[in-house]
């Protein structure tokens, strides 16, 4: 908790006595969390679950009056590792963060990026989901055993869509299904695509066999009827939603996917503590607990050097998984 001189206060009652409406209707300039001209950046295309996680995160810090104009945008490629050189080489920016998450971990691999999660500012993980198998409405496949033994009957003519790139939630998910099925993982005909938002027309269209992608993606698709969900990755099914985990399906396997916010290197204790006060506050509003429910998101909050902690474990983890693999 920041303690508060005696001219502080005076200069916070003088704000409120002459300053414009909006400071005096509780904007957060009372709790230190203001950042005028904060950006989220995204590091694939629209639509996806960086995108979304970050529209709603800035939707959720306004209405909460914790900061306002917060701007979103979207600078994909090479798996989230093109935001990421962004972000590093914005050094000392204490007003740019990355919506990322495991998929950045990944990309980080298979790009041979020379820009690592290391060389960021470790802010928060916000949000664990399963991700999802899903199909078009016409598709033949109307369940996961279906599915499943046309997969091991020619996994090849049976291609995989996914919203990431090799190493990254997407790609790990059904490469995991695969061995757990008795498929080869390099016999698996999987198609990366710069977020779950590239991936939905092709879903929708038949041109995948299947999709695998987060639940908070595609949920409006799958109530709307467009989308047929055939099972969950994590180890639970999703309350309100009628799909068999992929244990009931017979695969001896479980996949969870998380999402974060990491910060440009050289912040000062100021703006590091300022940001992430910032999403340590977000995390706690009722608007973000809302939208959490609404998007079928688990609570996996973890700030500070903690997270820093679990990027490098993070790391370890997927260069064994890649190489167990094969891959």
């Amino acid at each position: 908790m920041r303690l508060r001189t005696p001219l502080a206060l005076a200069g916070a009652a003088l704000l409120v006595l002459v300053g414009p409406p909006l400071l005096a209707t509780g904007d957060g300039s009372d709790t230190g969390t203001q950042i005028p001209g904060l950006r989220f950046m995204v590091p694939n295309t629209p639509g996806g679950g960086y995108d979304i996680t970050a529209r709603t995160m800035a939707k959720n810090a306004e209405d909460a009056g914790l900061t306002h104009n917060i701007e979103v945008f979207n600078l994909p490629g090479a798996g989230g590792t093109v935001g990421l050189t962004r972000l590093v080489g914005e050094h000392g920016n204490g007003k740019l963060a990355l919506s990322m998450g495991l998929g950045v971990v990944g990309a980080v691999h298979t790009n041979k990026s020379p820009s690592t999660l290391a060389d960021t500012t470790p802010i928060a993980r916000l949000t664990e989901e399963p991700d999802i198998v899903v199909v078009a409405k016409n598709s033949p496949y109307r369940t996961i055993g279906e599915l499943l033994t046309a997969w091991k009957k020619n996994p090849a003519a049976v291609p995989v869509g996914g919203g990431s790139s090799p190493g990254g939630p997407d790609h790990l998910a059904p490469m995991l299904m695969a061995q757990a099925a008795g498929i080869a993982p390099k016999a698996v005909n999987y198609v990366p695509f710069d977020g779950g938002g590239e991936l939905l027309a092709s879903v929708l269209g038949n041109k995948v066999g299947f999709g695998v992608s987060g639940l908070g993606e595609y949920r409006d698709q799958i109530e709307a009827g467009e989308l047929r969900l055939l099972a969950v990755t994590g180890p639970k099914r999703v309350p309100g939603m009628d799909a068999p985990t992929l244990r009931e399906a017979g695969l001896d396997t479980e996949f969870t996917n998380w999402r974060g916010i990491v910060a440009p290197p050289g912040l000062s204790d100021a703006e590091r503590t300022k940001l992430t006060g910032l999403i340590t506050k977000l995390h706690a509003s009722k608007e973000w607990k809302e939208s959490m429910k609404k998007n079928g998101w688990d609570d996996a909050f973890l700030a500070g050097e903690p997270f820093g902690d679990f990027l490098a474990e993070q790391d370890r983890r997927v260069a064994t998984v890649l190489k167990e693999l094969g891959l």
